[in-house]
């Protein structure tokens, strides 16, 4: 992984913005989180908050993900993290009443999912086919890193600085992020298409519903998504309700997959170029669907932790697995589209997971809702293993 990064300097560039952008994100999350609760004082506030973040930028994926294969890439990322570090400072200037703040936050959130589609459609640009693998290891792992470490920024900037001044660093990250772009080459992906914004973001899901090997790759990764995301409210139920078990130690469990997704990326940045990306992905949903099932039996903290940590390592397989899959499969005049779909519906499904694993968290409890929908994730991933082996499935570079 770091030879890659030492030997591709494009490569490099895109993932040091990659990490300074994401590390900004998270800061602003948590930040934007104590003010509106501070603000409004209601869990449902900060409820909404998340929700137009994360849930509704997925309903736009279609049209998102058209924009990186119609424009140039590296032009597409550079105007989404100026205008991202625009609004950042607007919010930060003006701190405006929730209803405005919560429009600010969904258009950036827009913005944020017309990107990384696009950073990820360049990657195939950037190194080899046989590098794509490491390559996407390195993404991860810097994203996710960064994403631990935001809140820990978060902790110690607003003291110092206060929660505008937090906005503002963040706001300021967006900007280094789009000066590190600018030395990215060009990005443009192949001509061949240049219908409506519609016709085309149709053709973006029909690339996914009639080739049946990235059918297989969404539904079975949003399948695994809506039977675990849950994951992270039920460890909290479990932790309190049925080990009796201190805030600490909630804060160790929710770290232990992130743990456990960092140690992934490293014990995949040697073999991620050797690996059958098809048995890495399978491998990713079983490890990642049975964390969660063994832990409904796990008999304290001590075990819980282990078995999360192991849950990460599913994780990081399934990351690096579909991307690379989706490269190697997609037209690079597609690419985008498929993408953003993919995350599209990762949205869609993770919402499924909350409002579904809530309603049983809520009517069973944590042990078994550990149980019912990690058992769930393992029968999706043996679906794949069946799906996969079924005659007509082709796991082919696209020509």
């Amino acid at each position: 992984m770091l030879t890659l990064l030492k030997e591709n300097g494009p490569l490099r560039v895109l993932s040091t913005a990659r990490v300074v952008s994401v590390l900004g994100d998270v800061l602003s999350l948590v930040v934007l989180m104590l003010h509106v609760e501070s603000v409004a004082g209601k869990a449902i506030a900060v409820a909404a908050l998340l929700l137009v973040g994360d849930f509704a930028p997925s309903l736009l994926s279609p049209f998102t993900g058209v924009i990186s294969d119609r424009f140039d890439r590296r032009t597409v990322m550079i105007t989404c993290e100026l205008a991202q570090g625009v609004l950042l400072a607007v919010i930060a200037l003006t701190l405006p009443p929730l209803p405005v703040l919560l429009l600010l936050v969904g258009v950036r959130a827009v913005l944020g999912q017309i990107f990384l589609p696009a950073s990820r459609a360049a990657v195939p640009s950037l190194v080899s086919d046989d590098d794509l693998g490491q390559a996407n290891t390195v993404l991860g792992f810097g994203s996710n890193a960064a994403e631990a470490l935001g809140p820990l920024l978060a902790a110690a900037l607003i003291p110092l600085v206060g929660l505008r001044g937090a906005l503002l660093v963040d706001a300021v990250s967006f900007g280094l992020s789009a000066l590190l772009l600018l030395k990215l080459p060009k990005l443009t992906g192949p001509a061949g298409f240049g219908g409506s914004l519609f016709s085309d973001a149709r053709a973006g899901l029909g690339e996914i519903w009639h080739n049946r090997a990235l059918r297989i790759i969404f539904l079975g990764f949003c399948g695994v998504v809506a039977c675990t995301a849950i994951d992270d409210v039920a460890i909290v139920m479990l932790t309190k309700d049925v080990f009796h078990a201190s805030d600490s130690a909630v804060g160790l469990l929710l770290a232990s997959v992130g743990i456990g997704l960092l140690a992934g990326y490293l014990s995949l940045a040697r073999g991620a170029a050797r690996a059958s990306m098809v048995v890495l992905l399978v491998a990713g949903f079983v490890i990642s669907s049975a964390g969660n099932l063994l832990t409904g039996v796990a008999s304290g903290v001590a075990l819980a932790f282990v078995l999360q940590t192991v849950r990460g390592l599913g994780i990081a397989a399934m990351d690096v697995a579909h991307s690379t899959l989706i490269q190697r499969l997609v037209p690079g005049d597609r690419t985008g589209r498929v993408f953003g779909n993919f995350y599209g519906g990762i949205g869609v499904a993770a919402a499924v997971s909350y409002v579904g694993g809530g309603l049983l968290l809520d009517a069973a409890g944590p042990r078994l809702t550990f149980l019912l929908c990690g058992g769930a994730g393992v029968l999706v991933a043996l679906w794949v293993v069946a799906a996969s082996r079924a005659r007509g499935v082709e796991w082919k570079p696209a020509s």
